[in-house]
Parts: C-alpha cells; structure tokens; sequence
C-alpha cells in the first residue's frame, strides 16, 4: 500500500508540475535586426594586345585586347585608356619602346573596329567607354582595336622587341 500511495504521489506531483509549466508565460523573446549596406563597387581585367612579328614594309597591323568591367547593379562608370609608359607618347599617338636603345613604334588603340575612335582619356578628340553595371557576377566587354601602321617612323624601326603599358581606368 505503501508503494501505491508513492506512485500516486509522484504522479500527482508530476502532473501538478506539467499543469503549472502549461500555465506559465511564454518564454521572453527578443528580434534581432539584420542589416548590410552595398555600396558602389567596380572591378576591371583586360588581355593583353599582341602585335606579333613586324615586318616594315609588309603593310598595317591588327590586334585586339577584351576589356572587362564588373560593376555593382546600377552603377554607371567610364572605361578610359592612358596614354601608355612610353616617354613621348600621347593618347593621339601612342608609342612603344624597345627599352635602353630609346627606339619607338607608333600605334594606337580604338573603340571601333574601323580605327576611327581613338579610345582614351576623352582629352581632345580621344573618347571613353560607358556603361551602366549589371551585377559583379557578370561583366561588360569593351575590344580596344589596337593598330601599328606600316608607315612613318615605324618603317625605320630597327629589330627588337618593343613594349608599352597602357593603364585602363575605371571611375564610378
């Protein structure tokens, strides 16, 4: 009898504890406020444009470079070109050099396919890309058309190897 009546006590007791935590209040809640600010952001990556082997003489040559520009959503920008690293180059005539010896080629880069837009600072008749970002996980692609013409100076061009740097700019 004695070990019914602790069996019916405890589970009275242990009704008596659920009974009172269904009638308790709720827990205490709090929210917690969440929040990011995305700010204007651009990134820019180009090719590299190679002329290739020169021959003077044999006639004009081509090349391409693929500028990429990765702009938050919404963002407008212009992409300019500089006028390279060359000492005495400018964005209407840029100029590689074959290093110590001092020697150039002339050449330029261009928004159009017909070599008609000199793609630069938008300094004199030189002009800038524009666009308008759709996101950094796509990007827009500009092609700077790059030619080394078959005349002037470059026809007296001695055999080396000549290089510029042409920095692209990106203001958002």
């Amino acid at each position: 009898m004695r070990n019914l009546i602790a069996c019916l006590g405890a589970g009275s007791l242990a009704a008596l504890a659920s009974a009172a935590y269904a009638a308790a209040p709720n827990p205490a809640t709090t929210t917690i406020a969440v929040s990011a600010t995305v700010t204007k952001n651009c990134s820019v990556g180009a090719t590299a444009a190679a002329f290739g082997a020169y021959y003077p003489g044999a006639g004009n040559m081509s090349t391409t470079s693929v500028v990429t520009v990765k702009c938050t959503k919404g963002t407008t920008f212009t992409v300019a070109l500089d006028k390279g690293t060359t000492t005495g180059g400018s964005i209407g005539q840029r100029l590689m050099t074959d290093g110590a010896a001092g020697d150039t080629l002339q050449y330029n880069l261009y928004k159009d396919a017909a070599m008609t837009i000199v793609w630069g600072d938008g300094s004199g008749t030189s002009q800038m890309n524009a666009g308008t970002g759709s996101g950094m996980g796509t990007g827009l692609t500009f092609t700077a058309y790059g030619q080394l013409p078959d005349a002037g100076t470059n026809l007296n061009a001695p055999p080396a190897t000549y290089n510029d740097t042409v920095t692209v700019s990106v203001a958002y």
